[in-house]
């Protein structure tokens, strides 16, 4: 049986994640207490159901705070137990509840939806490091969609999974990176008019920074750091790996080295690109 548990902030995307393990053919229930996990799973088994998606929160109250001692003993109940927690920035939680105009589960008269988040990101805490993170501030619905496929296209095996994140720092850090290597140092293309409305998945900017020897001597250096340590993730029991590549704006370095570094762990992990500042 494989079971999937999503857990994350409100507005994080919990309910697109979920509907896209219904799509895949799961069994979805939401906003089940913790403690009746246990029991849904063997119901469930019963029954004849082998995959089963649940969304646990803190619309659940406070029996939330139990469910890292219901995932130890949910391990010895199934044979695929996968763990998937949404996180987002404050500002987008905001701005995405005001668009929505509903309310906070935990709000009320007496606080902001600011101090609601907080409460919150408080009470998730210890869940937040059960599984594999996703930061969704920048992420349209249909790109999370992808990344949950991905997710959930991991096989059981020896590999990890290491995804190389692009991203621009002044949209702010992806909350969802175990890594983080900062490429700001490097000439940037974007001074380069011609260089300037291209990416860095562009032939000319591509060009541009291949000649350069300290992109060279970076990628290098990032490629030895991770390749020394990934080992001491897979001992870990880590099946996936966050790495993020930072530059200012997120359009041409950041993008060239993590399509670098991709080509060079191609042979050694399974890997996902992905560049959250290209429109």
């Amino acid at each position: 049986m494989q079971l999937v548990l999503i857990s994350g902030l409100s507005g994080s995307g919990k309910s697109v994640a979920l509907n896209v393990m219904e799509d895949c053919g799961h069994y979805v229930v939401d906003n089940l207490p913790s403690a009746l996990l246990p029991q849904l799973v063997s119901h469930l088994r019963g029954a004849g159901y082998q995959r089963i998606a649940v969304a646990v929160d803190v619309r659940s109250g406070a029996s939330i705070a139990a469910l890292p001692r219901q995932v130890e003993a949910l391990r010895g109940m199934v044979n695929d137990l996968r763990i998937l927690f949404l996180d987002a920035r404050d500002d987008t939680l905001i701005a995405r509840f005001s668009e929505t105009r509903r309310k906070h589960p935990l709000g009320d008269e007496c606080s902001t939806l600011g101090e609601a988040i907080a409460r919150e990101r408080e009470a998730l805490a210890l869940i937040a490091e059960l599984g594999q993170r996703i930061d969704t501030s920048d992420m349209s619905a249909n790109t999370l969609r992808n990344w949950v496929k991905d997710f959930m296209g991991l096989e059981a095996g020896s590999q990890i999974t290491v995804l190389f994140e692009s991203f621009g720092f002044k949209h702010g850090i992806p909350l969802d990176a175990d890594l983080v290597f900062d490429v700001r140092c490097l000439p940037n293309p974007h001074y380069d008019p011609v260089l300037r409305p291209l990416t860095g998945k562009d032939g000319p900017v591509i060009d541009f920074l291949a000649k350069l020897p300290e992109v060279g001597q970076m990628v290098e250096d990032i490629y030895g750091f991770v390749a020394s340590w990934l080992p001491a993730y897979v001992n870990d029991n880590r099946s996936y790996l966050t790495i993020g590549i930072g530059c200012t704006g997120g359009q041409h370095r950041s993008v060239y080295v993590a399509e670098k570094l991709a080509e060079h762990f191609r042979e050694t992990a399974r890997v996902h690109v992905r560049h959250r500042s290209l429109k």
